[in-house]
C-alpha cells in the first residue's frame, strides 16, 4: 500500500529525538549569526498516519550558531496532550480542549518565550533547547485558540494575532505588548466561517482574509473546510487603533494561505501580496494534503504570486498576477513587515517552467525574479531572512533554510546571500530532516537560556 504523500519522500517522519554537537560546516558562517534557527513541521509518531497533513504531530528542529560554529542540532516533538495521550480537540461533552494541539505549524519567540503554534489551539511554550513546558494562555487572558501566524510589529514590538472559529464569534483580534502582556481582545463583527490561516498588518491597519474556503462539516479529513462557490470572497481592512469594524472589499474567488506582506502606498491604498490559489489549484493541493487518490506529486499546485490593491477612497479592489511560478511559504525581511518592501522570497514548486524545487527572490521595483534551483531529489524549505551586521539595504543579509536530500538521505542548514542567493555556508546536520512548514531566526540577545 502506498504511504500517504505527507509521510513519504521528503516528508518521511523521523522516529526519535536526538542531539548532536559541534556540527561540520562547509564554508564560513558569518560571525553575526549568533542565535537559533528553529523550524516546525508535522512528524507523526511511528505507525500513525493522520487523516490530513496538518494533523501530524509537531516536531521542532533547531540549530544553535555562535562564533562561526554550529554548536548543536536537536529535534524534539512538542509533547502536548494530543501527542502523549491522543487527546481530541473536541471532548465527549462537546467542549473544546484547547491544549489538545499537534503544535506543528510554526515556532516563534516573543517577550522571552518560545511558542510552538497550531491555529486551532493554545500556543505551547518550549524552552530554548526545545523541551516542552506546556500550554501558554497569557496569564489566563487568552480564552480561545491562537493563529499560527502572529505578526510582530518591527517598530512597536507588539504581537498582533487572532482566533477564528466556524461558530460565532468567527473572529477575535488580539494584541500583546512588547513585554508579552495581552492588552487588547476584541470581537471583529461581520466576519464569516472561513478558513483564516493568515492575515496581515500595515502601519495603521489590519487586513482580514474572508475567502471562499469555508467550514464544511461534511469534510471528513479532520480539517472541516472546503471550497464554496456560493461564498462571496472579500478582504477586510480595519484600523489598528479604534473599533474593530472592517471595511470589506469584494474580490474575485481565490484562497490565500500565507500573506507575503501588506503595506500602505503613497496614495493611501492597501497593497497585499501572497501566493493565491484558484479553485482548481486549491482542490488539487487538498488532495495531496489528505492523500486522496489522484493527488499530485507535490503539496502545492497552481498557487502563484499575486497582488491585491484595496482603495479606501473608491471602495474597490484591483487584482493582478505577479508571476506564473508555483510558490508558497513567502517571507520578507521582517524589519519591513507592514511597511513597503521591495523584496520577497518564496519556495517554488515543480510546475510552470520548473522541473525541480527552487528558492525564488522577487524584486517588486523591477518586476524581476532570481531563482536558485535545487538539485534533483533535493527540497529546500521556507527561507528565513536574517539581516547582516550593519545592513543598509533591504536585502543585505542571509537566508536560512533546511534542505531534504533524498539522494544521500541527508540535510543541511543552508546559509545563502540574500542579494544573489549564492551559498555562503552550509551546516551538515546529523540526519535527514523531513520537509516542514515554518520557522524563525531567534538572535541570542532576545533570549539565551543555554
Amino acid at each position: 500500500m502506498t504511504p500517504a504523500p505527507y509521510i513519504s519522500g521528503h516528508y518521511t517522519p523521523v522516529t526519535d529525538e536526538t542531539t548532536a554537537t559541534e556540527l561540520r560546516i562547509r564554508g564560513d558562517l558569518p560571525p553575526e549569526l549568533d542565535g537559533r534557527y528553529l523550524r516546525n513541521g508535522h512528524n507523526p509518531k511511528p505507525g500513525i498516519t493522520p487523516s490530513h497533513w496538518f494533523r501530524g504531530s509537531g516536531m521542532l528542529h533547531g540549530v544553535r550558531l555562535r562564533d562561526g560554529r554550529a554548536e548543536w542540532y536537536r529535534n524534539r516533538w512538542v509533547h502536548t496532550p494530543a501527542f502523549e495521550d491522543d487527546a481530541p480537540l473536541i471532548r465527549a461533552d462537546g467542549s473544546l480542549d484547547l491544549t489538545a494541539s499537534v503544535a506543528g505549524t510554526h515556532v516563534i519567540e516573543h517577550a522571552g518565550r518560545y511558542l510552538a503554534l497550531q491555529e486551532a489551539n493554545l500556543p505551547f511554550e518550549v524552552t530554548s533547547e526545545l523541551d516542552t513546558v506546556g500550554p501558554f494562555d497569557f496569564g489566563g487572558k487568552l480564552k480561545t485558540a491562537m493563529t499560527a501566524h502572529p505578526k510582530q510589529d518591527p517598530v512597536t514590538g507588539e504581537l498582533h494575532f487572532f482566533a477564528y472559529s466556524p461558530v460565532p464569534p468567527h473572529l477575535v483580534y488580539y494584541v500583546a505588548s512588547a513585554a508579552g502582556e495581552l492588552v487588547r481582545t476584541e470581537v471583529v463583527n461581520g466576519a464569516g466561517p472561513s478558513l483564516m490561516h493568515d492575515f496581515a498588518i500595515t502601519e495603521n491597519h489590519v487586513v482580514w482574509l474572508d475567502l471562499p474556503v469555508v467550514f464544511d462539516p461534511s469534510e471528513h479529513s479532520g480539517i472541516p473546510y472546503s471550497w464554496s462557490d456560493d461564498y462571496a470572497p472579500r478582504i477586510g481592512v480595519m484600523p489598528r487603533k479604534g473599533p474593530a469594524v472592517p471595511v470589506w472589499f469584494s474580490v474575485n474567488p481565490g484562497a490565500l494561505l500565507h500573506a507575503s506582506n501588506a503595506f500602505e502606498d503613497a496614495d493611501g491604498r492597501i497593497v497585499l501580496d501572497g501566493p493565491r490559489y484558484d479553485r482548481a489549484s486549491w482542490e488539487s493541493s487538498w488532495k495531496w494534503w489528505t492523500g486522496t487518490p489522484g493527488y499530485p506529486t507535490v503539496p502545492v499546485t497552481g498557487a502563484i504570486n499575486y497582488r491585491w490593491t484595496l482603495d479606501p477612497s473608491t471602495g474597490t479592489a484591483t487584482e493582478e498576477a505577479l508571476d506564473d511560478l508555483v510558490t508558497e511559504f513567502p517571507t520578507i525581511n521582517e524589519d519591513h513587515l507592514g511597511r513597503t518592501n521591495r523584496y520577497a522570497y518564496a519556495l517554488a514548486f515543480p510546475g510552470t517552467g520548473l522541473d525541480e524545487f527552487a528558492l525564488v527572490k522577487y524584486d517588486s521595483a523591477t518586476g524581476t525574479r532570481q531563482l536558485r534551483r535545487a538539485h534533483q531529489d533535493v527540497m529546500p524549505g521556507e527561507a528565513v531572512f536574517v539581516p547582516a551586521e550593519g545592513a543598509t539595504a533591504e536585502d543585505d543579509g542571509y537566508l536560512l533554510t533546511i534542505t531534504s536530500d533524498l539522494r544521500h538521505d541527508s540535510s543541511e542548514l543552508l546559509v545563502l546571500n540574500a542579494v544573489d542567493l549564492s551559498e555562503v555556508a552550509a551546516v551538515e546536520l546529523p540526519r535527514r530532516v523531513p520537509s516542514g512548514i515554518h520557522g524563525s531566526w531567534i538572535p541570542a540577545e532576545r533570549e539565551d537560556q543555554s
